[in-house]
């Protein structure tokens, strides 16, 4: 980034305070205020003071929407989907969430899916699995890598682990369930290997493709650590797999082809996180997949995504530092910038991508409770049906939020 952006953000909130703990049930959501209003005051250098903005200066009202815990007790919202179509169980515009933990709180465990319904305000189970799961090799923790397709299938990644770190980390799979959240099938495999990140995805009916970042390949335990940084060790096998899917009528999604369209991303164990990995992916029009790389704190494109038969590495360096601070889930907007999580503090930073420049941040999460503020609370995220607003959850009180539109 050429220029520098100085960004100004006030939290108003009908509470004192945010900072409500780890798990927000029914009864806290009757307490809170429904509604949290963000005011980003935002100045940039006079080099931008003509130019147009893009997406987030438009967005200020930021509302409660529902508790993502499930009766089982799981925990740790991660991926954010919108429902394209009505089936089965769930509505057109029904937004699905995963969860990432148990109720015990170990990472790789969450075995639960939620619906919101926004016409009616109710919440309800999408899909309960089984914890152990003999097509998943170790088992079930459902991670961000989650979509569903126009036919109805929807189809999530799990990275699991026994005792809530990389130590008793699992390969994984990608898993199929139909649209009443019956199980159908996974998928395995030597590139697939903790599916980690949110999906990119072309969905043409019969047939879909999907991008998909594995960052379990190679990765210790969090106690195997580097005697030069004295962190756990930095592995850079890191992969997206663009997966190839075809969807006969009536019958479930399978694979035609597989291709590593990028590798050498870093990924390393982390016991408050469980692992630091390639998470956001979006995909622009002209087919160009762009990657969030936190432990490097940058933003990659890779070229021509959709049509490669080989891996571009990690790609052309977009943007890296500055506003970003570990980035995370990414969504593309309709004018076509980048809406990227911060995983440490609890700010959306908006990316111009055909400029290779930071636009600006508005803090979403500012928790006191963590430093900074609203640090490890940010994980998915997902643009409304009318593109004027965007979904996203709340780790730190285990919320489904909604910023609201222009």
């Amino acid at each position: 980034m050429s220029k520098r952006i100085k960004v100004f953000c006030f939290f108003f909130s009908k509470k004192k305070s945010l900072s409500l703990g780890r798990c927000a049930g029914p009864s806290f959501l009757k307490e809170r205020s429904k509604e949290l209003l963000l005011i980003a005051l935002l100045t940039t250098t006079k080099a931008y003071a003509d130019e147009t903005h893009g997406f987030l200066e438009h967005v200020h009202r930021h509302t409660t929407l529902t508790s993502t815990v499930t009766d089982n007790g799981d925990l740790n919202p991660y991926a954010v989907v919108v429902a394209p179509v009505t089936a089965g169980k769930i509505q057109k515009d029904d937004v699905l969430v995963d969860n990432f933990n148990n109720i015990s709180n170990l990472q790789g465990t969450g075995t639960t899916i939620v619906g919101y319904r926004p016409s009616t305000q109710q919440t309800y189970l999408v899909a309960k699995l089984p914890q152990n799961l003999a097509q998943c090799p170790g088992g079930v923790g459902l991670t961000t890598a989650m979509t569903m397709l126009k036919t109805g299938w929807i189809i999530v990644g799990s990275t699991p682990s026994r005792d809530g770190t990389t130590a008793t980390k699992g390969d994984g799979c990608v898993i199929v369930l139909d649209p009443n959240g019956n199980f159908a099938g996974a998928w395995s495999g030597s590139n697939i290997n903790g599916p980690w990140g949110d999906m990119a995805v072309i969905d043409r009916g019969s047939t879909a493709t999907l991008f998909i970042s594995m960052a379990g390949f190679g990765l210790p335990a969090p106690t195997v650590i580097d005697p030069v940084t004295h962190f756990p060790m930095v592995m850079r096998k890191s992969t997206v797999l663009r997966l190839d899917l075809t969807i006969p009528s009536g019958q479930k999604p399978a694979i035609a082809s597989e291709t590593v369209v990028a590798n050498g991303f870093a990924a390393r164990a982390d016991r408050d996180n469980f692992l630091l990995g390639p998470t956001g992916l979006a995909l622009g029009p002209d087919g160009t997949l762009y990657v969030t790389d936190g432990l490097d704190n940058l933003i990659d494109a890779i070229p021509d995504a959709v049509t490669r038969t080989t891996s571009a590495g990690t790609g052309r360096l977009v943007t890296q530092g500055g506003l970003l601070a570990w980035p995370l889930a990414m969504v593309m907007t309709p004018e076509h910038h980048l809406l990227v999580c911060n995983g440490r503090d609890g700010r959306l930073v908006e990316v111009d991508p055909a400029n290779d420049r930071q636009i600006y941040a508005q803090w979403i999460n500012s928790d006191q409770a963590q430093s900074p503020p609203g640090n490890g609370d940010l994980f998915g995220i997902a643009l409304t049906p009318d593109n004027k607003g965007f979904y996203y959850v709340m780790d730190d009180v285990n919320t489904l939020m909604r910023a609201g539109g222009r």
